[in-house]
């Protein structure tokens, strides 16, 4: 349990406190000349229901990771298989209800079921965020909300699609594919049966 629970140590509980981004922009746009305002401000756009995206994530472990993200709102799910650097392969399936689990697969296969009281986040979850203003980061020009002092997101101005987040902790996540529509097999998202079956393995975090 020791390793799966030091990966997840690294793991932004993103998803599940959304509802409450630069590495460094933590944010009064006053201060920040190299962030243009823009009239009248726009408004972020909502997250398609059902979409599939690939992420480069930088961890403020200096550790990087990739992200295969799987959003299904209809289905209350969401999916991270999470690729560690020269390390594991995390599997971490969030529900709507706020349970979660995380494992591993394989001859040492370990997994830990978590339950955050809260579910995963809403398409609109970026409403009431403030909005910052225009910058360029990863080659686009995009918009920047930030919300609660938790996430800062970037938005392609042109295509609305999503560029990068990034977390008050410092962990940033860089979007490298955004694929609308795509739908991730029900039979890849069940938990394995060593979830319920190795109680010592699981641990309940209440938000």
């Amino acid at each position: 349990m020791g390793s799966i629970r030091i990966a997840f140590q690294a793991i932004p509980v993103i998803f599940f406190f959304l509802l409450q981004l630069p590495n460094h922009v933590a944010f009064n746009i006053n201060n920040k000349p190299w962030l243009t305002p823009t009239q009248p401000e726009p408004t972020p756009t909502p997250w398609p229901e059902q979409f599939h995206a690939l992420l480069y994530m930088n961890l403020t472990s200096t550790h990087l990771q990739l992200s295969d993200l799987w959003y299904d709102w209809p289905k209350g799910r969401n999916v991270n298989i999470f690729q560690k650097q020269l390390g594991i392969l995390l599997y971490d399936i969030e529900w709507n209800n706020g349970t979660s689990f995380y494992y591993t697969l394989g001859p040492d296969a370990q997994c830990q079921m978590m339950d955050f009281g809260v579910g995963i986040p809403r398409p609109d979850f970026l409403d009431g965020a403030q909005y910052l203003g225009r910058v360029v980061t990863d080659g686009f020009l995009c918009d920047v909300w930030e919300k609660v002092e938790f996430i800062w997101y970037y938005e392609d101005v042109a295509t609305k699609r999503p560029v990068r987040w990034d977390f008050y902790d410092g962990i940033s996540s860089h979007v490298m594919t955004f694929e609308i529509g795509a739908v991730l097999p029900d039979s890849v998202v069940q938990a394995p049966t060593y979830c319920f079956t190795k109680p010592e393995d699981h641990n309940t975090f209440s938000t």
